[in-house]
């Protein structure tokens, strides 16, 4: 049984490192060597089916489609799979399914150059990583104390992007010349294998290893997931959450998607450039995740999303229309919007903890609602551009992304916790403080159902 604030021992060390919980720290540290591994793909994998094998292009983006609907149906059952197995069985399972899809992907689909044997493997692919990657989210939010969720939260998202466009990208870059692409997807399952053993082996962490819904609240795997479902609507403000949370990166995946056809086509901006705009993007991001996420617990992490994400987001997409509008081909005043935006997106970061406080014990099933909003995200933004651009151009098509950022503010604005997190009065004291909350029944109630 975990222990109360009251009786947890003063010369225990102190429960987290630059805001990391102890216990979890392999956690990270696997989560971070996985999305290098998933990453490696990301900049080349396309023009790889293309070029090397021969594909069209619709052909190719069936492939990607269906890839994206598999890791969109991943991110959802990720919560409620923990619900019943728990977040280390589910990690395992998102890590044997990527191992296994790319490992007949690369000895068999690739070689016999099988259009319909990579849709399917690449396809099932697709379940692999937000089983691994969310299934850790949600024993983060399981596991750590309650004070130190948004800066844990903040580190997760940390390593999650620094692997997975960051890293996993610089290592194709390095190796791809030397060894070939398809070697170099090779390297990729390694990094997958390696991330999934120190897991495996090194976090001990307790609260994962069995299924967070206990005892008489423990039920079914269709009524978990329907309960998924309907936590949405017997808890409005966590269908206000999923909202939020889908509008997050509807503007970012918009943004890569249609932008540069206006930068490069006309405004003049060449291809390079606005591959390293992208670049200060994810870099402000990351800048600021861990930030983000500590001043949503020590200040509130309501008022940090909605200021900081909603409307910081809304004025960085309006500068990326406007600025290059005015000013044409001025590097550092477009950088300074992109950079904008990611610090937008980073304003996010406390949300899932704001989610859960709604129903602290359905967070499986909270965070299904979560990552739904997050893998619905990757369609829903390119979709605004497709169905808009035409009639209304680039410019109003950021005026819908920017209007959504700010329907994003006042959506949260409405979701009133019991309690904002309070400023402690210093390390001695947050030495002392809780080691984390009792997690007991956390999440497969069939209240609501």
């Amino acid at each position: 049984m975990l222990r109360t604030p009251q009786e947890r021992d003063p010369s225990l060390p102190r429960p987290a490192v630059l805001g990391i919980p102890r216990a979890l720290i392999w956690g990270y540290i696997g989560v971070l060597l996985f999305m290098i591994g998933d990453g490696v793909e990301t900049s080349y994998l396309p023009t790889y089916f293309k070029t090397d094998l021969g594909f069209a292009e619709a052909g190719v983006g069936i492939i990607f489609t269906v890839y994206g609907v598999t890791a969109a149906v991943g991110a959802f059952l990720a919560g409620g799979l923990c619900d019943l197995w728990g977040p280390r069985r589910v990690m395992m399972t998102g890590a044997l399914c990527w191992a296994v899809c790319h490992t007949l992907l690369l000895a068999v689909a690739i070689p016999a150059h099988s259009y319909w044997l990579i849709l399917l493997t690449y396809g099932l692919r697709g379940f692999g990583y937000p089983l691994f990657a969310y299934g850790f989210m949600v024993w983060i939010m399981a596991g750590a104390p309650e004070r130190q969720l948004g800066k844990a939260l903040g580190w997760f998202w940390f390593c999650f992007t620094m692997g997975y466009p960051v890293i996993g990208s610089a290592l194709v870059s390095a190796l791809k010349p030397t060894i070939g692409f398809y070697r170099t997807l090779w390297v990729s399952l390694a990094m997958i294998v390696a991330g999934a053993l120190v897991v495996l082996l090194l976090l001990r962490e307790r609260t994962g290893f069995q299924g967070l819904s206990k005892g008489s609240e423990r039920v079914g795997l269709p009524r978990t997931f329907l309960g998924c479902f309907t936590i949405m609507f017997a808890e409005p403000r966590v269908g206000m959450g999923a909202v939020v949370r889908l509008i997050n990166t509807t503007s970012q995946f918009g943004v890569w998607v249609f932008l540069p056809l206006f930068l490069v086509d006309q405004v003049g901006f060449r291809p390079q450039e606005w591959a390293s705009l992208l670049i200060v993007m994810m870099v402000s991001n990351l800048a600021c995740v861990v930030t983000f996420g500590a001043l949503g617990d020590r200040w509130s992490r309501r008022k940090t999303v909605a200021w900081l994400g909603g409307v910081v987001s809304a004025l960085a997409c309006l500068a990326l229309y406007y600025v290059p509008e005015a000013a044409g081909h001025h590097y550092l005043l477009v950088a300074i919007a992109a950079g904008a935006l990611g610090v937008g997106m980073a304003g996010y970061v406390p949300l899932p903890p704001l989610m859960t406080s709604q129903d602290p014990e359905r967070k499986g099933q909270i965070m299904s609602a979560y990552t739904l909003g997050a893998g619905a995200s990757m369609a829903f933004g390119p979709l605004i551009g497709t169905v808009f651009i035409g009639v209304i151009g680039i410019g109003g098509v950021m005026w819908i992304y920017a209007a959504l950022h700010l329907l994003s503010t006042v959506l949260v604005l409405g979701m009133k916790t019991p309690s904002e997190p309070q400023p402690e009065p210093g390390e001695h004291a947050e030495a002392h403080r809780e080691e984390r909350q009792p997690v007991g029944a956390l999440t497969g109630s069939s209240r609501g159902l």
